[in-house]
């Protein structure tokens, strides 16, 4: 335990010192300052109003930009080492491979779950100065799935990463993949729906095997119990999960998909050739 955290804490370290960190740090930060002044607080969109409307626009735009960051960032953690010999080093030292990786995968979820908590934090603090009412579980519950959607990628970074032998093909191979996964989102759903006629029961099935689908969902299910925004698929979803199993699905499978794919590229990196 004390070589991961040592690991973690080295990472944490690094990335602190790198450009990319505070580009995503400002790239965060900017989005929620230009939120709370363009006077998204003050407005009234379906109902929604105050903090609420906030948080929803919020979450929507992490949706897009989260995945990729953490992907094109993490990626580089072990095929960037392998590259640069770090790891030829590394094999000199009492330090555990199973250490090093998972510290490494520790340390960079702090490092990129942090600003995006300090932003929502920052938002709640907006509305307690103004005096608008803050919707504590939304917030509580937003929070959670943000982390689970942030481990997840990071789980898919991490295997990316073992898998491949250059810094360049993983941040490639993880452009990819976010773009699979983007692609698979409701337009393209429906549009197969329509030409292949295939089954509803199938197509959701797809849709909710993607944690970047199941985050949407998750997150429109907090302010739209009925999920009325999904049409007749929503009666699909609510029938075999029901609202509150939904939320349950929402929020571990993320979590469960991240760590087996982190758990796979840790047999994968143990098993390669690491000079």
């Amino acid at each position: 335990m004390r070589n991961l955290w040592l690991t973690a804490h080295l990472d944490i370290a690094e990335s602190l010192r790198a450009r990319w960190f505070l580009v995503y740090t400002l790239v965060f930060g900017l989005v929620m300052v230009l939120l709370l002044v363009s006077g998204l607080t003050e407005s009234r969109v379906m109902g929604f109003t105050g903090l609420s409307r906030t948080l929803i626009t919020y979450i929507q735009l992490c949706m897009a930009i989260l995945p990729i960051f953490i992907l094109i960032t993490t990626v580089r953690s072990v095929a960037g080492d392998r590259e640069a010999g770090v790891l030829e080093y590394l094999l000199s030292l009492p330090v555990p491979l199973v250490a090093w990786y998972w510290g490494k995968l520790l340390g960079r979820f702090i490092v990129v779950f942090t600003p995006v908590f300090l932003s929502m934090a920052a938002a709640v603090l907006w509305a307690l100065v103004r005096g608008f009412p803050v919707p504590w579980f939304e917030f509580i519950f937003n929070t959670a799935l943000l982390a689970s959607l942030a481990w997840c990628f990071l789980g898919i970074g991490m295997l990316i990463s073992s898998l491949a032998r250059s810094a360049d093909v993983a941040q490639g191979t993880a452009f990819v993949v976010w773009l699979a996964l983007l692609l698979f989102l409701d337009l393209i759903l429906l549009g197969a729906m329509v030409r292949e006629q295939l089954p509803q029961q199938v197509i959701v099935a797809i849709a909710l095997a993607n944690p970047m689908q199941v985050f949407r969902t998750a997150t429109m299910a907090v302010f739209d119990p009925q999920l009325v925004l999904l049409g007749p698929v929503a009666h699909i979803i609510l029938d075999a999960f029901g609202r509150i199993g939904f939320a349950v699905y929402g929020l571990l499978y993320p979590i469960g998909f991240g760590a087996v794919s982190a758990v796979v590229g840790f047999a994968v990196f143990r098993r390669s050739d690491l000079a």
